[in-house]
């Protein structure tokens, strides 16, 4: 004798996705916390970046005009 098995979920089953739903989007928010401060790094990184190649270029400069008007 055949017999189909029932396709319907149970409740049993939709509580077990919705387990691993709320387990995969703790992961995801966990991932996006760990981007965020990566990203925030970088930022500062890029800053102090940016900060150090005015103070160069204003150094140099002043230099220049110094020399300049010494000779």
């Amino acid at each position: 004798m055949n017999t189909i098995p029932n396709a319907e979920p149970t409740l049993v089953d939709v509580v077990q996705k919705l387990d691993k739903l709320t387990e995969d989007v703790e992961h995801l928010s966990g991932e996006v916390k760990k981007f965020d401060e990566r990203f925030a790094d970088y930022r500062q990184a890029t800053q102090w970046v940016v900060q150090l190649a005015f103070t160069l270029i204003a150094s140099a400069t002043i230099t220049m005009i110094i020399t300049s008007v010494l000779k």
